[in-house]
């Protein structure tokens, strides 16, 4: 059933809802699970949420903000992860980071527009000798230049 006033089919929502009913100290498990449902939190369902619930929007705000589990935008078919940690910094990893902001339009921490990629900037993948280090869904490469990061991108 889609709702006109969000459209999001609701009907995940709401077998969602239904199975925690009124039990308290629920509100991570219904988001984790409807971030599931919808691949990130949108915030017509986070009103939703509020409205079916009567947990105020400003605490379900508060807690998808706190953990950094939770996603207010949907998230690219791809995700890649660069490491920023000390070892991967002086090795590059700025640049790698610039490489791709630029190449596909994407600030870190955003995706693409067309919503293939998404980038995240990390603290330490505990491969420090590999610096620097990039994380291509869940393949791991390091030491490549910029450009070779790019090609690596392109082939996934």
């Amino acid at each position: 059933m889609l709702d006109m006033t969000t459209n999001f089919d609701l009907a995940p929502l709401h077998a969602i809802l239904e199975e925690y009913g009124s039990q308290k100290g629920t509100v991570i498990p219904i988001l984790q699970r409807v971030q599931d449902a919808y691949g990130y939190l949108p915030k017509e369902i986070l009103a939703e949420i509020s409205k079916r619930t009567n947990i105020p929007l400003t605490q379900l705000m508060g807690v998808a903000t706190f953990y950094t589990q939770f996603r207010l935008s949907p998230r690219g078919k791809h995700l890649i992860r660069v490491c920023d940690g000390t070892a991967c910094h002086v090795s590059g990893a700025p640049h790698i980071v610039r490489a791709i902001e630029k190449e596909y339009d994407m600030p870190a921490g955003s995706s693409s527009p067309d919503l293939k990629y998404t980038l995240e900037v990390v603290y330490c993948v505990g491969a420090c000798g590999l610096a620097p280090v990039v994380i291509v869904d869940d393949k791991v490469y390091g030491r490549l230049s910029p450009d070779a990061v790019l090609e690596k991108v392109r082939d996934v």
